[in-house]
């Protein structure tokens, strides 16, 4: 199958290109600079030339691949504050993306994520797969997908854990918990940090991209998380334990000051079951959980 990849050469996506060759596929990412086509092409795929906002491109790759992937999002936006524009050039993008495939029956493979889900009220049980929200921050985009299943494409949204965690980890929340760790000389929960984040090891998550890119049924929700839910107060525990300074309790109000824009996040408690996903695609989650991962110390290498 030839992969059209946006968000090739990110972290997830330097995981899920690997696996996609590694099961035969050929492999197209998206390159926005030199450096990310000069990375892609490490991994063994091709690339194309421009970013998410040149649409023409997206919708032609689109047509002539057998299958795609979004993993790209302007996180550019997001860091500084511009959740509006960040989601409708994701928007535009899967709106480019879906021209290319509408009628196929061809695989579109989108990204969301579990956040969502607390953060659209569900918070008294574990979310499934069969949650979901009316609309919202990225949900737009999410509900979109799964909507063209509906134009016979073989749509998805694979929704990770906010904690996406391994040594391919450069930019994810866990090394802004680190960061704000060595800044502020402790490592910091709100309140009694009994709040739970799901996680996902990143080579676990990119077997369920390709997993999804080869069977998932059209219109299907998947949960990427392996660990259901750490308590908060544990994975700060872990860091401070790897960085050798205290643990202690903040209040909320305390929480943006210390955290910065994931002072909300921070706060979420979003216990994520992935039974679902596990019994329709066969994913086994097999590499080490978030606490094991942080305790093999390379998020506090120099």
């Amino acid at each position: 199958m030839r992969v059209f990849v946006t968000g090739a050469s990110g972290h997830v996506g330097s995981a899920v290109v690997p696996a996609l060759i590694s099961a035969g596929h050929d492999v197209v990412g998206l390159a926005r600079s030199e450096a990310s086509a000069a990375a892609i092409e490490k991994l063994g795929a091709g690339t194309r030339r421009a970013d998410l906002s040149d649409l023409d491109v997206l919708r032609t790759e689109a047509n002539a691949a057998d299958g795609v992937i979004h993993l790209a999002f302007r996180h550019d936006l997001l860091l500084t504050g511009d959740l509006t524009g960040a989601a409708g050039a994701d928007l535009a993008a899967l709106h480019a993306l879906a021209d290319g495939l509408s009628g196929s029956g061809k695989p579109l493979v989108g990204t969301g994520g579990t956040a969502m889900l607390a953060m659209g009220g569900i918070v008294d049980r574990p979310g499934t797969e069969h949650d979901a929200l009316p609309s919202g921050y990225r949900v737009d985009a999410e509900n979109f997908v799964i909507g063209l299943a509906s134009h016979d494409v073989r749509s998805c949204v694979v929704r990770l854990a906010p904690t996406v965690h391994s040594p391919l980890d450069r930019n994810g929340f866990v090394t802004v918990l680190v960061a704000a760790a060595r800044q502020h000389g402790y490592a910091a929960y709100v309140g009694e940090g009994t709040n739970r984040w799901p996680a996902v090891h990143t080579l676990d998550a990119a077997d369920l991209y390709r997993l999804a890119l080869e069977k998932a049924p059209a219109g299907s929700r998947l949960h990427a998380a392996a660990d259901e839910g750490v308590p908060f107060r544990e994975i700060a525990a872990a860091i401070a334990r790897n960085l050798d300074v205290p643990v202690r309790s903040i209040s909320p109000e305390e929480a943006d000051d210390y955290f910065g824009f994931l002072g909300p996040f921070a706060q979420l408690d979003n216990p994520t079951s992935a039974a679902i996903t596990r019994e329709l695609l066969g994913w086994s989650p097999s590499r080490p959980g978030l606490i094991a991962d942080l305790h093999d110390g390379h998020y506090f290498q120099a």
